[in-house]
C-alpha cells in the first residue's frame, strides 16, 4: 500500500481566481489550492498510473486538460515515512526555466528494464499572448523523445503557421526540440494554430508517431469599438410618453467577446438642444437601444435633437476601457395636434348668374402642423346654405386655401344673395385628445350679379304635323320664345336662321310662323318626311343675347305624283317566245298613294294593241309581249298607261323602247341581229365591214414599209461616221465681227505661195478657189521601200512642207477672211495631211484599224483610182 500528495499548478493571464479542478479517477482528488491527494489506501502498481486532471473557469466556462503519470519512484531518497511521491509529467508553462521538458511520446522502458504500455499523450494547449514585445524568436515550450537517449533524433512541426502560410510563425531547433515563436501575434487575424510535431532519425525514418500540439492567441485589448455607422437616424413622435422607442445604435469590438476586451457598453454623452430637458432621451448601455425619458417633445417648438453616443469596451470602465463616439439625430416627427382655423369669421363674394367652374372667394386656414403632410392638408365643407348643391370647395395644394367654386349654375331671378356655412378639418384625423377649435367654421355670403340672358324656346325642337302641298300662305303655328330676365322690359325679335327650301316665313315681333312657297314631302330637302327649320329669337339687352329654336314639320302625304314605268328599254325576239319583257311602275309618293297598279295598252295608234299585248301579273307587275306571230327586227317605242291606287288616282303615260332581234335556239339575241335591231341595213353593215377590211390592209402595208426602209438603212453603210470625217470642209459663213483683241492678226500663215500671185490676183474681200491653180509641182520625197521608225517625223514633216506649197494639191487652199478673232497658232497648218503622194509603203493594215480608219486605208493602202 502506497500512498502520495503533490500539487498542479494552473497559470492564466488574469490570474486563477475562480478556477476549479476535478479528476476523471476515482482513486486521486484535486483540492482547491491544486493539491492531488489519494482518495483513499491504494498500492500503486510498478509501472505508471496515469489520470486527466482538469480546471475550469466558473466565468467563462472554459476548460483545460493535462494528464497526470506517477512512477514509482527507485532512489532510497523518494522513500520517507513509507509513503512515496510520484513525479509529474506535463505541457510546461512557457514561463518555467528552457530546460523543462515536455515528453509526449510514452517512455518504453524504465532504467531497470520495466516495460510501460504504449499509449498516446494528450497534450494540453499551449496560451502565447498576443502582440507580446519579444524579444523573438520566443521560447515556448521543447519537445522531446525518449529515444533521444538511443540515437540521435530530428525535429519538426508542420501546419498553418509552421510551413504553410502565414509561414514560419513558429519554428523549431530540430536537435533540441524547442519550439519557438517568431513575431508578435495578432487574435484578430488569427485566434488559434494546431500543429504537428514529428520525430524522426537522421535518415529521414519516422521514430515517434506525430502528436497535435494546440496554440492558442491569448486576447489583449488592442482595438476600439467601432460603430456601424457614424450617423444613425431615427424618429419619434412629438408627445411620445417616457419610454417611447427611438433608434438602436450598434458598435462592434474586434477584441474577444467572451471576456471584458469585447464587452461594449453605451452612454450619452451629450444632447443638442437641451430644451425642455437636457436629457430627453437615456440608452441602454448593453443593447444600444435610445428611448425618451422625458416628456415634452414638440415638433412645433424643437423638430429635430442631435446626441453624442460613446461606446466603450472593458464593460465600460472608462479608466481601462477604449472608446468611440457616433452621432444620432433623431427627428421628431408631427401629429395632429393642430387643428386649422380660419384666418377670419365671415368671407364675401360675388358669381355672375349662369356661370359654371368660377371661383367665387378663397377661404385662408393657418395649421401649425408639418406644412403638405396629411396633418396639414385642409379639408372644407359646406354645412348649410346651400340645398341645391351650387357650390364646392376645393383645396389649393400649395397654399392650402379653400376655394369657392361654382358647379351648378345659379339664377338670379331664384337666388339673390347665399348664406354658407363651412367648415375645415384636416386629412388626418386629430390626435387623440385634441378637440376643434370655435375658429374651424366660418361664414360665406356670395352675391348674385344680374346679367342679360338669352331668350329661349319652351317647346325647342317644336314638331307639327300638315299635309303637303298647303298654298303659300297658309298659318302653321306660333313659335315663341320667354325671355328669362323678369326684371328687365325687353322686346324679343324674331328671324330665320336655317331654312334650306325657303318655305317659311316668320313674323319678327309674335313669332307667326306662315308658308312662303308650296310644301312638297318628295324634295330633297325632306328627310323621313320631316322638315327641319331654325329660327333665332334676340332681345334688345346690353350687351344683346339670343337663342335658337327649331321647327319640326312632319310632311303627310298626298297622292301628287304620278307612276313611272320601269324599266325604260328592253329587248325581245322577233317571234313570239318565253322570253316576255316584265315591267313595273315607281311611285314618288308613299303608301296608300302607290301600287297596285293598273298597266294598258292606249288605243291610239292602233298599231300598239295590234302588235303588243300586257297581261297583269300582281298588283305592282306585268308583262309585256308580242300578239303578232313576227315583228320585224328594230327599236319600236311602245306606249303604256300606268295608273296608281291613290284618291284620286293618277295615271301616266310612259314610253318603253322595246328591241326586237333575230334570236338563236336559246331565245338570245344574236350578234348580227342585234345590229340590225339597232336600225341597219345588210348594205350598211357590208360597207362598215369593207371599210374595216380596208383600214387594216393600210396599216399592214405601213408597218411592211417601215420595216423595208429600217433594213436598208442598216445595209447601207457609211465609209466614216460624220464627226470621224477627216477631210476638210470649208463652208462660207456670214463674216462675224471682230473682238476686243481683233486688231493684231497676221494671216501669213494662210497665204498662197509668192508664185501664185497670178492666179490670186482678185479683187479682195471673201473669196473662194475651187479651180486647180496652174504652177510648177513640187518635187514630195520618196518614201522609202523598208521604213525606219526613226526617220518616219523626218518624212512627215518634209511631206508637210511640200504638200504646204503645193497648189495643186487637193482639197485647195481657199482663202477665207474674217475679222480677227485673237493672236494665231504657232503650229503649223495640217490642211494637207490627207493629200496623197506616191511610194511603195504598205499601208494595209489600216483595214485592220476599222470604220474609223477605213478612209486611210482608201486613200494609201488601196491604190491610185481613177
Amino acid at each position: 500500500m502506497e500512498s502520495f500528495h503533490m500539487r498542479v499548478k494552473f497559470s492564466s493571464c488574469l490570474g486563477t481566481k475562480g478556477t476549479q479542478y476535478e479528476t476523471n479517477s476515482m482513486d486521486f482528488k484535486v483540492g482547491a489550492d491544486g493539491t492531488i491527494f489519494a482518495a483513499r489506501e491504494l498500492r500503486v502498481p510498478s509501472e505508471q498510473v496515469a489520470f486527466t486532471v482538469t480546471a475550469w473557469d466558473r466565468q467563462t466556462a472554459e476548460r483545460w486538460d493535462a494528464v497526470v503519470r506517477l512512477l514509482v519512484a527507485q532512489t532510497s531518497s523518494s522513500v520517507h515515512s513509507g509513503h512515496k511521491k510520484g513525479k509529474k509529467s506535463t505541457v510546461l508553462d512557457p514561463s518555467q526555466p528552457p530546460n523543462d521538458t515536455l515528453l509526449p511520446w510514452p517512455q518504453r522502458q524504465n532504467s531497470n528494464g520495466l516495460r510501460r504500455q504504449k499509449r498516446d499523450w494528450v497534450i494540453p494547449p499551449i496560451n502565447v499572448p498576443e502582440n507580446s514585445r519579444g524579444p523573438f524568436p520566443q521560447q515556448l515550450v521543447r519537445i522531446r523523445s525518449d529515444k533521444d537517449n538511443d540515437i540521435p533524433i530530428r525535429y519538426s512541426v508542420t501546419g498553418v503557421g509552421a510551413d504553410q502560410p502565414p509561414m514560419e510563425v513558429f519554428s523549431i531547433d530540430s536537435m533540441s526540440g524547442r519550439m519557438y515563436v517568431t513575431r508578435p501575434m495578432d487574435r484578430e487575424e488569427r485566434a488559434s494554430y494546431h500543429l504537428r510535431a514529428h520525430a524522426v532519425d537522421m535518415n529521414g525514418n519516422k521514430v515517434e508517431n506525430p502528436i497535435d500540439l494546440y496554440i492558442y492567441v491569448i486576447d489583449m485589448n488592442d482595438n476600439r469599438p467601432e460603430f456601424a455607422n457614424q450617423v444613425y437616424n431615427g424618429s419619434v413622435d412629438e408627445g411620445s410618453k417616457p419610454g417611447t422607442y427611438v433608434m438602436t445604435v450598434t458598435a462592434n469590438d474586434a477584441d474577444d467577446s467572451t471576456t471584458a476586451n469585447g464587452m461594449v457598453r453605451y452612454r450619452i454623452v451629450t444632447q443638442t438642444p437641451q430644451s425642455p430637458s437636457q436629457n430627453m432621451f437615456t440608452i441602454n448601455s448593453e443593447t444600444g437601444d435610445i428611448v425618451t425619458v422625458a416628456a415634452g417633445l414638440d415638433r412645433e417648438k424643437v423638430q429635430q435633437y442631435t446626441v453624442i453616443i460613446q461606446a466603450t469596451d472593458m464593460e465600460g470602465n472608462l479608466n481601462y476601457g477604449l472608446s468611440n463616439t457616433a452621432t444620432a439625430i433623431v427627428t421628431v416627427t408631427d401629429v395632429n395636434d393642430n387643428p386649422p382655423e380660419f384666418t377670419a369669421s365671415t368671407y364675401a363674394g360675388e358669381v355672375p348668374e349662369n356661370r359654371v367652374e368660377t371661383v367665387v372667394a378663397n377661404l385662408t386656414v393657418m395649421d401649425r402642423d408639418q406644412p403638405h403632410s396629411p396633418n396639414w392638408n385642409a379639408v372644407y365643407r359646406i354645412i348649410s346654405g346651400d340645398p341645391s348643391g351650387h357650390f364646392s370647395i376645393r383645396t389649393d395644394p400649395v397654399t392650402n386655401e379653400g376655394m369657392v367654386t361654382v358647379v351648378k349654375a345659379v339664377d338670379y331671378e331664384l337666388n339673390r344673395a347665399f348664406m354658407l356655412t363651412v367648415m375645415v378639418s384636416n386629412q388626418a384625423p386629430l390626435a387623440s385628445g385634441i378637440q376643434m377649435s370655435f375658429q374651424s367654421t366660418a361664414g360665406v355670403t356670395i352675391s348674385v350679379m344680374d346679367i342679360n340672358e338669352a331668350p329661349y324656346f319652351p317647346s325647342n325642337h317644336k314638331l307639327i304635323r300638315l299635309e303637303e302641298g298647303v298654298p303659300p300662305g297658309t298659318v302653321l303655328t306660333t313659335f315663341s320664345a320667354v325671355d328669362p330676365d323678369r326684371f328687365m322690359q325687353q322686346a324679343v325679335r324674331y328671324s330665320k336662321l336655317s331654312d334650306p327650301a325657303n318655305w317659311l316665313h316668320i313674323n319678327n315681333t309674335n313669332g307667326q310662323i306662315t308658308t312662303a312657297a308650296i310644301l312638297d314631302r318628295e324634295s330633297l330637302y325632306v328627310k323621313n318626311n320631316v322638315y327641319e327649320a331654325t329660327f333665332l329669337a334676340a332681345d334688345n339687352g346690353i350687351p344683346p343675347a339670343s337663342g335658337t329654336g327649331t321647327l319640326q314639320i312632319y310632311l303627310i302625304d298626298i297622292n301628287d305624283n304620278a307612276p313611272e314605268l320601269l324599266p325604260k328599254e328592253a329587248q325581245i325576239c322577233e317571234k313570239p317566245s318565253l322570253n316576255a319583257i316584265n315591267i313595273t311602275a315607281a311611285d314618288a309618293d308613299i303608301d296608300p298613294n302607290i301600287g297596285p297598279y293598273v298597266f294598258e295598252l292606249p288605243f291610239v295608234p292602233a298599231t300598239v294593241r295590234k302588235n303588243w299585248t300586257i297581261s297583269r301579273l300582281n298588283g305592282d307587275y306585268a308583262q309585256l309581249s308580242l300578239r303578232i306571230m313576227y315583228l320585224e327586227a328594230g327599236m319600236y317605242d311602245v306606249p303604256i298607261i300606268v295608273t296608281d291606287s291613290g284618291n284620286p288616282p293618277l295615271s301616266n303615260m310612259s314610253i318603253i323602247k322595246v328591241k326586237v332581234c333575230p334570236c338563236d335556239e336559246n331565245g338570245d339575241c344574236t350578234t348580227i341581229g342585234a345590229v340590225a335591231a339597232a336600225g341597219l341595213g345588210t348594205g350598211a353593215i357590208v360597207a362598215i365591214l369593207i371599210c374595216i377590211v380596208i383600214l387594216l390592209t393600210m396599216v399592214l402595208l405601213f408597218v411592211v414599209w417601215m420595216k423595208r426602209r429600217e433594213k436598208e438603212r442598216h445595209t447601207k453603210q457609211l465609209l466614216i461616221d460624220p464627226e470621224d470625217d477627216v477631210r476638210d470642209n470649208i463652208l462660207k459663213y456670214d463674216e462675224e465681227g471682230g473682238g476686243e483683241e481683233d486688231q493684231d492678226y497676221d494671216l501669213s500663215q494662210l497665204q498662197q505661195p509668192e508664185a501664185m500671185e497670178h492666179v490670186l490676183s482678185k479683187a479682195p474681200g471673201v473669196r473662194r478657189v475651187d479651180e486647180r491653180p496652174v504652177g510648177a509641182e513640187p518635187q514630195y520625197p520618196v518614201r522609202p521601200v523598208v521604213p525606219h521608225p526613226g526617220d518616219i517625223g523626218d518624212f512627215i514633216n518634209e511631206g508637210l512642207r511640200a504638200a504646204d506649197n503645193d497648189p495643186t494639191a487637193p482639197p485647195y487652199d481657199s482663202l477665207l477672211v474674217f475679222d480677227y478673232e485673237g493672236s494665231g497658232s504657232t503650229a503649223g497648218s495640217v490642211s494637207s495631211l490627207n493629200s496623197s503622194s506616191s511610194g511603195d509603203q504598205d499601208y494595209d493594215y489600216l483595214n485592220d484599224w476599222g470604220p474609223r480608219f477605213k478612209k486611210l486605208a482608201d486613200m494609201y493602202g488601196g491604190g491610185e483610182e481613177d
